[in-house]
């Protein structure tokens, strides 16, 4: 189960407490990983949140992504970065990792949206896959209308790399999305729109149809 950041939804003056106040709480709750997706922080600024929630998540089962600055997620100790399709090459960042350049256990993600994606990117040497959006969602129409339940499925029997199901999760079908292949699922909004003191009763649920 993922947290996906997007401090711009939350429409806050103070924007930043905001979305620390958010991530500490998906921390407390037993969030699997957090992505740290914030395009329009400076580098500076991007850093000093990912080294904030890297250290909210110390000694927490908690593992912190950065998304597509693979300087900013190693020089905040991040537990790895994810790409997106057009950026750096996925397998040029998995070859580096196996060098011994990364620390141990530095996750390589990069999103997909086909079959084909998913095939290059496990391929490539991905750690996992996000694949969507399998449902509608605001965040996610510029990649297309939504793909589907068997869509997903057809992706998660075409690698063997753990996927990902993101866009327009929500309780009612997160359990859909594990009954389909994927691994776990990803969202902004089941995060951000929901009182932070439901979120432990988000995760037992989520976790509980995985």
């Amino acid at each position: 189960m993922c947290y996906v950041t997007d401090g711009n939804s939350l429409g806050a003056s103070d924007r930043g407490e905001t979305l620390m106040a958010r991530i500490e709480a998906a921390v407390a709750a037993g969030v699997d990983w957090i992505q740290i997706r914030e395009k329009n922080l400076s580098g500076r600024e991007l850093f000093k949140l990912a080294r904030d929630a890297v250290n909210a998540a110390r000694h927490k089962d908690t593992r912190v992504l950065v998304n597509d600055r693979l300087d900013v997620a190693l020089a905040a100790g991040a537990g790895g970065v994810h790409l997106r399709e057009e950026s750096i090459p996925v397998r040029d960042v998995a070859q580096w990792c196996k060098s011994g350049s990364a620390r141990s256990g530095f996750l390589v993600g990069v999103s997909c949206h086909s079959v084909e994606g998913a095939r290059r990117g496990g391929a490539d040497g991905a750690s996992y896959l996000f694949f969507g959006p399998v449902f509608e969602t605001p965040t996610k129409q510029k990649f297309g209308p939504p793909q589907g339940i068997e869509m997903l499925a057809e992706v998660c029997n075409s690698t063997a790399v753990p996927v990902i199901a993101i866009g327009g999760i929500n309780t009612g079908n997160a359990s859909r999305c594990i009954q389909a292949g994927a691994a776990g699922v990803a969202a902004v909004r089941l995060f951000q729109d929901r009182d932070l003191r439901d979120l432990s009763a988000l995760t037992a649920q989520i976790h509980g149809a995985s």
